[in-house]
């Protein structure tokens, strides 16, 4: 059984997002960037000196990634576009679901070989209607499609092992990479059934270690897994819809979790200030610095 811990960390940012999501460290900037999507704003917060921007965006966005000191992606309902930083100016990189216009990005990820992996889903999470795409150098592929609202896309610390998830399923995967493309060698397999529990499988990270860091939406909580699919940790956070962990600081050993107040009531989210906010979980991990996505 899970050990059970209390929430002990702090608040990294008290702004109620309606939807927070795509939370990263860029490793360039050394500030965290996170996604308030229904809102389409851009956050970006320096955990060192407290400074925070935000950045309103023209569409909705769920992913943002480090390209280089100039340049970040974005992953969009319109497809990924490349952000000046200095400027703000956005430019096309691809659009990977030209003829979906009900569709919009959600969760992501950078692999370790610098290539994306990216999941769409229906706006309003119309069954079957995302899919899950590798995006490497602007050349687009389908991994798998008919998913539902994809989620979990993470990598094992040697990038051999990838990990997702249709919330609607509930069910966690692995399939074996290619570590020098981030391709799928092999079909995938289920790493983990939830489908019989509360709440809802949504983003997560893998550490240094090969553990996964789950965000359970609904439940207010992240959990830990070691890399045989054992649940080992259960942390609770005060805010019912968490969405997705990223490692944080230069040392990548602080996990952030962002939260969201969808699907809440007016007087739920008034009643409780964080709902929504973004949080540092406030213990020490072994995590890795997120990948830079190569042009």
């Amino acid at each position: 059984m899970a050990t059970n811990h209390p929430f002990q960390g702090k608040v990294l940012d008290s702004t109620q997002l309606m939807l927070g999501e795509g939370p990263s460290f860029d490793p360039i900037s050394k500030r965290i960037g996170w996604l308030n999507i229904i809102g389409k704003e851009l956050h970006e917060l320096d955990p060192a000196s407290g400074e925070k921007t935000v950045t309103s965006l023209p569409f909705m966005a769920s992913v943002v990634a480090a390209i280089d000191s100039e340049r970040q992606l974005l992953g969009t309902e319109d497809g990924l576009f490349i952000r000046n930083r200095s400027t703000g100016e956005l430019s096309l990189h691809v659009d990977f679901e030209p003829n979906k216009p009900g569709n919009r990005s959600n969760d992501g990820r950078v692999h370790q070989s610098g290539a994306l992996w990216i999941g769409t889903m229906g706006k309003k999470a119309d069954d079957g209607a995302g899919a899950i795409y590798h995006v490497a150098k602007g050349v687009v592929t389908t991994l798998f499609d008919a998913i539902s609202i994809p989620n979990a896309i993470c990598f094992s610390p040697d990038g051999a092992t990838a990990y997702f998830v249709d919330t609607n399923v509930n069910r966690l995967m692995k399939v074996a990479l290619d570590p020098a493309t981030g391709l799928p060698t092999g079909a995938p397999s289920i790493f983990l059934d939830r489908s019989e529990d509360e709440g809802g499988i949504d983003g997560a990270v893998c550490d240094a270690e090969g553990n996964i860091w789950n965000a359970r939406w609904g439940e207010g909580a992240i959990d830990r897994y070691d890399p045989t699919g054992r649940h080992t940790d259960h942390y609770e956070l005060p805010a019912s819809k968490t969405t997705c962990p990223a490692f944080f600081a230069a040392s990548a050993d602080r996990l952030l979790v962002t939260s969201a107040c969808e699907g809440l009531e007016d007087d739920e989210i008034k009643a409780n200030p964080m709902h929504g906010a973004t949080f540092d979980l406030g213990i020490t991990v072994k995590g890795r610095l997120d990948g830079i996505y190569k042009l």
